[in-house]
C-alpha cells in the first residue's frame, strides 16, 4: 500500500508556508491544523454511514450520518497534538488517546513514556497522528501497541513523510494506510526529512 498524498494546489501552497523558516509560530500552528482537516476528509473517504430518519422544515426523510463514536484519534506526543484540533473540526465527537514517545538521539529509535487509550479502543477505527513520518520508528511502535490492544483498523496521518518511513510502515504494518500532504526526498544523516520543514514540534509550540 503506497501513501495517499494530497495533490490539491491549495495544499501545495499551505506546505510552502510551513516549509518557510520565516513563518511564525501562530501561522505555522494554524496551517498544521488546516492541512490535518483535509487529511481527515481523505482518510475517512471510505467511512460507512448509517441510515437515520430526520425531519426537515418540509417533511421527514432518511439521511446518511457518520457514527462519530466509532473513531479515535491518537496523537503521538508532543507534535501530534498540533494536528488534533484539525481532525476534531471534522469529527468532533471522536475519542482521544495519547502515546508518548521520544527519539533516542544516538540510535534514532523510539522510547515509550506514556500510553493512554479511550475505553473500548479495540472497537474503534483509529487514526494515528504525527506531523512527520521520518524513520517510521515511532509510527510502527505506536501501531504495534494499538494492535496489542486489539485495534483492527488503523490509519496513519502525517503532514510530511520520508520515503524511508513510508517503506518501513509498509513492511512492518502493510495493513495500515498512510495519508500525507507530501512525501519528501529523503532523510539526512541525522534522520531529519529533506527538504522537510524542520522540527514540527518545536515550530508548533515555539520551543
Amino acid at each position: 500500500m503506497s501513501a495517499v498524498v494530497l495533490t490539491n494546489p491549495l495544499i501545495g501552497h499551505k506546505l510552502s508556508l510551513l516549509r518557510d523558516k520565516n513563518t511564525g509560530t501562530k501561522e505555522f500552528r494554524e496551517i498544521i491544523g488546516e492541512i490535518a482537516t483535509f487529511l481527515c476528509y481523505e482518510a475517512l473517504s471510505d467511512a460507512v454511514l448509517e441510515d437515520v430518519e430526520i425531519e426537515t422544515p418540509i417533511c421527514k426523510t432518511h439521511v446518511k450520518r457518520l457514527n462519530e463514536d466509532r473513531y479515535a484519534f491518537v496523537p503521538i506526543l508532543r507534535a501530534g497534538t498540533g494536528m488534533l484540533d484539525g481532525l476534531l473540526k471534522a469529527v468532533p465527537n471522536a475519542k482521544i488517546g495519547h502515546v508518548g514517545l521520544y527519539r533516542d538521539e544516538s540510535t534514532h529509535e523510539p522510547v515509550r513514556y506514556y500510553y493512554k487509550m479511550p475505553e473500548n479502543v479495540a472497537d474503534r477505527e483509529v487514526l494515528v497522528l504525527d506531523p512527520m513520518l521520518a524513520t517510521g520508528g515511532s509510527a510502527c511502535d505506536t501501531i504495534a501497541m494499538l494492535k496489542e490492544d486489539g485495534v483492527k483498523k488503523i490509519k496513519f496521518i502525517c503532514i510530511i513523510a520520508a520515503p524511508e518511513g513510508v517503506k518501513k510502515l509498509e513492511e512492518v504494518h502493510p495493513d495500515v494506510q498512510v495519508f500525507a500532504a507530501a512525501v519528501d526526498e529523503k532523510l539526512n544523516e541525522n534522520a531529519y526529512i529533506v527538504p522537510g520543514l524542520g522540527d514540527a514540534g518545536d515550530r508548533i509550540f515555539g520551543t
